[in-house]
This record gives C-alpha cells, structure tokens and sequence, in this order.
C-alpha cells in the first residue's frame, strides 16, 4: 500500500474490525484535519433490516470511519494500527436508512485530538451527495 494513493481498497490491515463486522470498504482521502471512507451495502450484512442498513450499522460506520483515520496515521508512521472504541456519541441525526446495494461515503473532521480521545464531526452521505446522517463523537484508543 502506497502512501496518499487514493482510493484505497484494502483496509485490513488499517481498522481492528475484522468481517463480517466491519462497515467500511474503502479509504477515500485522508488529511490530518479529515478522513473520507465508502461503503457499498450488501445484503448479508449484520445490521441490514428490511433492505436498509439500519441505525447501530450507521453509527457504526461513522466510528469506523474515525478509526481508519486513526489507522492510515499510524500507518504512515510504519505501526500497526490500534484498538479503541467509542467513548460517546452526542446528537446523532439520521435522515435515511440507505438501501441494500446503495454505496454511502462518509466524512469525518476531526475537532479535537489528545492522548488517544478523538472528538469528530461525521456526516453520511448517499450517491447523489445527500446528508442522510451526522453526529458528533469522541473515540479512545485502547490502552
């Protein structure tokens, strides 16, 4: 894998998530400031509902998408990528459920970085650029 040589498909290697829980497909663009990852839906996923990638799928992807952040960071700097987790979620709004099939991209800035507790703005957005869910949330790396 290539530094800054977008996108980037493989991910395993970035994110802790191993499959059949992991809820984002690729590395869009990453800065130091913002993060963007897809994510195709696929039918067998674990949290799609009545043809639609439901709520805990979403805020999940938008946690995932902090942590490839994190991942491809560490990357850069030749480690391995850590463990951590969501400390809290704060206003979380969805607008729609994205339908099975339907790829999302999701975009998170980052607000706030120290000692391993990240504070992010993250929006979810459908193939036709659509807002269809944001929050805050702060994640903190394990250990």
């Amino acid at each position: 894998m290539k530094a800054n040589n977008f996108p980037i498909l493989d991910i395993s290697n970035l994110i802790p998530q191993k499959v059949p829980f992991v809820m984002v497909d690729s590395l869009q663009d990453f800065t130091n400031e913002k993060v963007v990852s897809a994510f195709k839906i696929i039918p067998s996923n674990l949290f799609v509902e009545n043809n639609h990638l439901g709520e805990p799928g979403l805020v999940e992807n938008m946690a995932q998408t902090v942590a490839l952040h994190t991942g491809y960071d560490y990357f850069l700097k030749g480690e391995q990528a850590p463990t951590g987790y969501i400390g809290s979620i704060k206003s979380v709004t969805i607008h729609k459920l994205p339908s099975i099939n339907e790829v999302i991209r999701t975009e998170a800035t980052i607000l706030h970085e120290f000692m391993g507790v990240t504070m992010v703005s993250v929006s979810v957005f459908n193939a036709e650029g659509q807002e269809i869910a944001s929050g805050e949330m702060k994640t903190v790396i394990a250990g």
